[in-house]
């Protein structure tokens, strides 16, 4: 039976409850559930908590603060996550060794922030009667505490977890412009195929992934999220018809021919979580168990408001390489040239630069494919290589626009390459990635892509490698003597010194076992000067160029990530992933 204010209580009441009853009942009547307690507080000039125990009186219930809260468990499995955020209740218990001294670990709580709204109680308590019948206690909580237990539950939660996989046949759905995604719609899909898809989407867009891996092993279907820079296995399922129709719907969300399994293609998507957008970036590929599907995670709008604010300074990167950045991206005119592997933090390094150097005063326009985030006051154009328009041709239109500095997001063939440079010789500042080892193969590359040495040397001001490293978690690293094995990865010079101390990954839930939580980046920069120019006009060994990068203080990516090691932030282990062992 739902609860009722305790007004009988009235007539032999203190002034002082009396007065209370009266305010609640002022309130009940024209204030708004959710501003209940904080009018009562402020009427009473009393904390919030405070009136939150006197509303809870009144109705015969338990109030309960936000550290209460944290130490209850929801279940989600009685009454559904939607269904609790529908009707603004939650059924709970008491998590193990809590220390709660007064609540029952066998008891069910019934946690709600509108005591008043009886058909919502009463839904719950009919529930309870039917499915788990046990003794209730009722908590009263404010609507903050209580969107902070359901955001704190759904931040735990997978949705892939609740997929049931059952072998039916493919029920193939059109594809929408925008797929609308939040627990509510997985938990109203039927189709269990589209289920484990949007399942899929929804956990990795949690956690923070950069890309999603659907692989076929063995008629295996293999799911893995791609977290700070490394592949984690998520979930598997054995059933090869799954596998097909996963594949298969991940082509109907990118409008790809589903009949055609023999070669590689190419697509994209979108999805609307929390009221922001977010693209996908889809590879197909055949192999001799079927068909394996990678897609990209491009959250522009999420990002687009970090980038406001985007500068060097809140990068991870060495006071040096920020000197370094700053001053080439700073010339009239000339080519700034910043390599590494895809996902090494490329892009988000030339925003930087881009975001430190755009005052308005200069028309800054970028060709990307594809535009991973928006810049305010910058012309972005997007590759269209359907349509014709390819780094070469964009950058040759980009041209007559009258351009002060330029972006171009990857050079990929000779053509770019040649107009790239071209465009940094004749009074543009050029800025552009390319795929190299390290910053003396660049050179190479260029070479390779038919670019004259001297034209390239001209126009080149600067040459910058860079990696991403993973950061230990801070809640389990250890610290630990360095072992034999440890001291020949470092310089020499540490060999004998007692005092050194290392950090060692461990694993614990906040990591999700790894023993790393976020990234930092390292880099290795080479300023182009006369006589670095001169050295590479002659076409002098590899070995000559760093002599004489060493002689100017150059560091390279495996000094900048010994260095992280030394401070504590990560591991050999991690480094030597990374960086080869010099």
């Amino acid at each position: 039976m739902a609860y009722q204010p305790i007004a009988t209580r009235q007539a032999t009441a203190s002034p002082a409850t009396q007065q209370h009853g009266a305010l609640m009942a002022e309130a009940l009547s024209s204030v708004p559930a959710e501003q209940h307690v904080a009018w009562l507080a402020e009427k009473l000039n009393i904390s919030a908590y405070g009136a939150l125990t006197i509303w809870a009186n009144y109705f015969g219930m338990r109030a309960m603060d936000r550290s209460d809260i944290d130490q209850i468990e929801p279940d989600f499995e009685l009454a559904s996550f939607t269904e609790c955020q529908k009707r603004g209740g939650v059924l709970g218990h008491p998590k193990a060794n809590t220390g709660e001294q007064n609540l029952d670990a066998s008891a069910m709580l019934f946690i709600t922030y509108s005591p008043a709204a009886l058909d919502s109680q009463q839904w719950f308590e009919a529930l309870m009667e039917k499915h788990a019948p046990r003794r209730l206690t009722r908590v009263l909580v404010t609507q903050e505490d209580f969107r902070h237990c359901l955001s704190g539950a759904e931040e735990g939660m997978r949705a892939m977890d609740t997929v049931q996989i059952e072998s039916t046949e493919t029920d193939a759905q059109e594809a929408s412009s925008t797929l609308l995604l939040s627990m509510a719609t997985i938990e109203a899909t039927s189709n269990p195929t589209v289920r484990l898809v949007d399942s899929t989407l929804y956990d990795a867009l949690k956690l923070g992934a950069s890309d999603i891996h659907f692989e076929v092993q063995n008629k295996t279907l293999h799911i893995k999220y791609r977290l700070d820079g490394v592949l984690q296995s998520i979930k598997r399922i054995e059933n090869i018809e799954t596998t097909h129709q996963v594949v298969s719907r991940i082509k109907v969300l990118s409008d790809l021919d589903i009949s055609e399994r023999r070669i590689p293609q190419d697509g994209r998507f979108r999805v609307m979580l929390d009221q922001r957008e977010i693209d996908f970036r889809v590879s197909i590929m055949p192999n001799i168990s079927g068909e394996d599907a990678v897609l990209r995670i491009l959250d522009r709008k999420h990002l687009t408001g970090q980038f406001q604010s985007l500068t060097l300074d809140t990068l991870s990167f060495e006071d040096e390489v920020k000197f370094f950045i700053r001053q080439s991206s700073h010339l009239p005119y000339g080519l700034l040239l910043v390599t590494g592997p895809t996902g090494s933090g490329k892009t988000t390094t030339l925003y930087a630069a881009i975001s430190e150097i755009n005052t308005g005063l200069d028309k800054i326009v970028t060709i990307e494919d594809p535009i991973e985030y928006q810049l305010p006051g910058v012309l972005q154009i997007p590759v269209n290589e359907r349509k014709g328009l390819t780094f070469a041709k964009g950058l040759r239109s980009i041209l007559r626009h009258d351009p002060d500095k330029i972006m171009v997001g990857e050079i990929r063939d000779s053509e770019t390459a040649q107009i790239a440079v071209q465009a940094a010789l004749t009074g543009h500042q050029v800025f552009t990635t390319v795929h190299a080892n390290n910053v003396f193969d660049v050179i190479g590359r260029f070479s390779n892509m038919g670019v004259d040495s001297y034209s390239l040397v001209a126009a080149l001001t600067g040459i910058m490698a860079q990696r991403l490293v993973r950061t230990v978690c801070p809640r389990c690293a250890q610290d630990v003597a360095p072992s034999r094995e440890d001291l020949q990865h470092l310089p020499s010079s540490l060999a004998g010194n007692s005092a050194l101390r290392l950090k060692r990954a461990q694993g614990c839930e906040h990591c999700r076992g790894t023993g790393y939580k976020g990234r930092a980046a390292i880099a290795e920069t080479l300023p182009i000067d006369d006589e670095m120019k001169d050295l590479l006009v002659q076409q002098a060994p590899i070995s000559t160029l760093k002599r004489a990068a060493r002689e100017k203080g150059f560091h390279s990516l495996r000094d900048s990530a010994v260095a992280l090691v030394l401070c504590g932030k990560t591991t050999i282990d991690e480094i030597n992933r990374v960086t080869p062992v010099q």
